[in-house]
């Protein structure tokens, strides 16, 4: 029989005995129905599911909340069974506790506690992916507990197996969330981190995984590996989390990964989609929908599922919560990038609850709340769901008891915990059938149809010729982009971009965009690798540690075509003529982190205004190219070099590249006229901010400064490379003349005085952090204006202007009725560097041409200081630099 509620024709009396628990109520009422045993997708096909005890926190009673950011959880006491059919009365047994066989798997009490997640069936529908964790182990440290593997269950052969055989192997990542590709190898999520561990290495770093932005887990992401676990390769390389991969029906894989990078605007788990070989990487959907469902403010998009529809079936949720609830939803990939917009721009509406109106983040609904949801894939609209009545507990008695509208709003009655047992949901007929009753204290999750399903198409590995080819074995991809100036499909040049890229009418000193630089994110290591002090990220810890990958012209028409480090993370930062990062929307730090693989080419119109809603960062969506390139094949761009002869549609990058070679990245800022023709008369001098021109110790290595190679790196340390700056000599007016001689706390013969503009770069650490220097937070964080008094340096005190006031606000009195000041206050003294910034920094104000300090630091070490503070103005950017704890 079916039973009926509000929004699914569940009946009252059913809903009431389900919120009393009462499992003899349950096996009446939800006893199958004839056309339940008449319908052969139910009756034919087994069904696996995952049976969890609910945890309560020792202390509080209070359910255990899981944390959807850290991947590696383990909730201890789940079980792995497989059901004869989706009908409530078929025949069920345990299929993965055989595993962990022998008493050395029991806890203290006897139990076998391990835990199972992540199920995937096989495109025959015979055999069972998923990921387990072995018991913990009593007594042992964190990295030496067991580790989440991926097994696979044989229906047919009732054989279990690890996919990866080797203990050694088994255990040198966290592997979850597989899926089976067309051709049968696996992918899967992990932290493993193989080739980026390979980086580390040529990096002159130990191999580690890299922690999530965030700090508290190693960071997962996609791999591929043979269905006999040979031939573990990474093919994504985000900072944080790469997760819940499934493949599409052309072959791509489409998973949720976690944008967290430094200040990035609604950071958050969105849709992206990459081929099985790691290339084609792009955004797909979600970024600016956080706030699409009006239960939650803060919803993630996860576990992307297929559905009858063509749309993907999602579960939006926060990341963290008690009550295990998320929306179903469907949402409209193919013609949406977020939930109201298409990939053309215009709104719509592109995502749709398959249950509007259920539980989300402790907000009870009438209607119940969903855990998890799995797709028949048979053309019903029917789905296998985790699903608990809206309950409440009575806090008189303790009395379980369904929820009412009354009772909601009632102070008498209090969230009780769930009850998740397995349904059929029928979306056409508005019914759901029970599968698997539910248990009080049990939850009952992640129900899949083991049946038969299509193959997805097969994408073949990415070959790639001719010079993108040749970089691709030196290790590097390519990045082009059309014009910098077109900003979200708007050429924002006041002229155009045809005449900022002609030299005669638009000489390069007028031009505002003229250096790209590539930024590397650091892998932060966990404790055991080394354990450093926070003070490590300096003033902010919002960008982690950068390094830089190089520079390399901005063209003419503001294009860009260079080879990229292949398989890291990198971002890319506009310049202006003195290497500094731009203000506006030029100036945006680009926070979506870029991947290119060996020999891969990386596609961009341009760059994207954070606050603007047009669709970017996907190949299909958004709006047209603003600069169309070359009007004809054959000449050269009006004025420019007639060497440089141009194919019809190229931009400047592209002639440059086909003609001379794809340009690489220099660790130098550097700029030579290679555009000018006959009419530019006499041509723009060339210049260069080199590290050679330092007088400090450059922040590259001997090696890298000879030959710049894919694993070079730009490594500044303000210890290393910028406070030596402060003791230089200037030679200006006499030998011996350093910054330190004026922004000193001490005269010449050791005596206190007040330092010049109160800025004091002398050594020595920091009373307020040791283990800075003082002259780096003098630089970078508030102080107070300073007096010297009796020989020694205090905090200077002037009248607030203010008097004395009581809680409304009126002046207190004295005993002679004269109102009274309030004590003195400090001054304060802003600080001239800013981590937003080298333009947000007043510390260049003075060095610029006409300032008080003009010529005092050479343009090297300007360049040095501007790309310091453009990614982060961070006291360390290699974590192993940094002292150990």
């Amino acid at each position: 029989m079916e039973i009926k509620s509000p929004a699914l024709n569940i009946s009252r009396s059913a809903r009431l005995a389900i919120a009393l628990g009462s499992l003899a109520a349950l096996s009446g009422c939800f006893s199958s129905s004839d056309s339940q045993q008449a319908d052969p997708v139910v009756v034919e096909n087994p069904v696996a599911y995952v049976e969890r005890a609910l945890l309560f926190d020792e202390n509080t009673g209070a359910l255990v909340e899981d944390n959807l950011a850290d991947p590696s959880a383990f909730r201890p006491g789940a079980r792995l069974f497989l059901k004869a059919s989706a009908t409530a009365d078929a025949e069920t047994r345990d299929i993965a506790s055989r595993a962990f066989a022998g008493p050395q798997f029991l806890d203290d009490n006897g139990q076998l506690r391990y835990d199972v997640k992540d199920l995937h069936v096989s495109h025959g529908g015979s055999r069972l992916l998923f990921a387990m964790r072995a018991p913990e182990i009593e007594d042992a440290d964190d990295e030496d507990q067991p580790t989440w593997n991926i097994w696979e269950y044989n229906v047919s052969a009732d054989i279990l197996r690890r996919i990866i055989d080797s203990d050694v192997t088994a255990r040198a990542g966290q592997d979850v969330a597989p899926a089976y590709l067309p051709d049968g190898r696996i992918v899967f999520s992990s932290t493993r981190q193989r080739i980026s561990k390979a980086v580390l290495l040529d990096e002159g770093k130990p191999q580690y995984s890299g922690l999530d932005e965030e700090g508290d887990s190693p960071g997962f992401v996609l791999h591929v590996m043979d269905d006999d676990g040979q031939n573990i390769e990474q093919i994504t390389f985000n900072q944080s989390h790469d997760l819940d991969p499934m493949v599409a029906d052309d072959g791509t894989i489409v998973f949720s990964r976690w944008d967290n990078a430094g200040q990035t605007r609604n950071n958050g788990v969105n849709l992206y989609r990459v081929n099985p070989d790691g290339t084609g990487l792009s955004y797909l959907f979600g970024r600016h929908s956080h706030d699409s469902v009006p239960e939650a403010s803060d919803i993630q998009y996860l576990q992307p599922r297929k559905s009858d529809s063509g749309n993907l079936l999602v579960q939006l949720r926060p990341f963290e919560t008690d009550d295990y609830a998320s929306v179903l939803a469907e949402v409209d990939v193919d013609q949406f990038v977020e939930a109201n917009l298409r990939i053309d721009g215009t709104e719509g509406s592109g995502q749709r609850s398959l249950v509007p109106g259920v539980g989300l983040d402790g907000q009870l609904s009438l209607k119940g709340s969903y855990a998890s949801v799995s797709p028949l894939l048979d053309g019903t609209n029917r789905y296998l769901v985790s699903w608990t009545p809206c309950r409440l507990r009575e806090t008189a008695t303790d009395r379980i008891v369904n929820c009412t509208e009354d009772r909601l709003q009632s102070e008498d009655y209090e969230p009780a915990e769930p009850v998740y047992g397995l349904w059929l949901l029928d979306i056409n007929s508005e019914t759901q059938r029970p599968v698997v009753p539910p248990v009080e204290g049990v939850q009952f999750d992640e129900a899949v149809l083991m049946k038969e399903r299509t193959l997805e198409g097969f994408i073949p590995e990415s070959q790639f010729t001719g010079d993108e080819g040749a970089l691709g074995d030196a290790g590097y991809g390519v990045l082009h982009i059309r014009s910098v100036y077109d900003i979200d499909g708007v050429d924002t040049t006041p002229a155009g971009i045809d005449v900022m890229a002609d030299p005669v009418e638009t000489p390069p000193e007028d031009r505002p965009a003229r250096f790209l630089r590539l930024e590397k994110p650091v892998a932060i290591p966990d404790e055991n690798v080394r354990d450093f002090d926070n003070s490590a990220f300096g003033r902010s810890r919002a960008q982690l540690m950068r390094e830089i990958l190089g520079y390399v012209p901005i063209e003419p028409d503001g294009s860009v075509k260079v080879a990229v480090p292949a398989n890291v993370a990198f971002a890319i930062s506009i310049l202006d003529e003195q290497g500094r990062r731009m203000d506006g929307v030029l100036g945006n730090r680009h926070q979506n982190w870029l991947t290119v693989r060996p020999g891969e080419t990386l596609e961009c119109s341009g760059c994207h205004d954070p606050g603007n809603p047009a669709p970017h960062g996907r190949p299909d969506a958004g709006p047209e190219p603003a600069w169309s390139g070359a009007e004809t094949t054959g000449i050269s761009f009006p004025n420019t070099d007639s060497g440089l002869f141009t194919d019809m549609g190229e931009t400047m990058a592209e002639v440059f590249a086909r003609i001379n070679e794809i340009r690489r990245p220099t660790p130098d800022v550097i700029f030579a006229d290679e555009w000018s023709g006959d009419a530019v008369n006499p041509k723009p001098d060339s210049f260069a901010y080199a590290y050679a021109d330092l007088q400090t110790s450059p922040p590259i290595s001997g090696v890298c400064a000879t030959e710049w190679a894919p694993n070079c790196r730009i490594v500044i340390n303000y210890e290393q490379h910028i406070h030596p700056i402060w003791g230089v000599d200037r030679e200006i007016e006499n030998p011996g003349t350093t910054c330190t001689n004026c922004h000193s706390n001490r005269d010449a013969e050791g005596a206190a005085v007040v330092p010049v503009a109160q800025l004091d770069l002398s050594d020595g650490p920091s009373p307020d952090e040791p283990l800075h220097f003082k002259a780096y937070r003098e630089l970078l964080y508030p102080d107070n204006e300073q007096e010297l008094i009796d020989g020694a340096l205090i905090d200077r005190l002037v009248d607030s202007g203010e008097i004395l006031r009581d809680g409304e606000g009126n002046p207190i009195l004295d005993e002679d009725g004269n109102e009274q000041p309030t004590p003195p206050v400090t001054v304060p003294v802003q600080p001239s560097m800013s981590v937003g910034g080298a333009r947000a920094s007043s510390f260049f104000d003075a060095f610029a041409e006409g300032g008080t300090h003009e010529d005092r630091l050479t343009p090297a070490e300007l360049r040095l200081i501007a790309e310091w503070l453009d990614i982060g103005g961070q006291y360390f950017n290699n974590p192993f630099d940094a002292p150990e704890d």
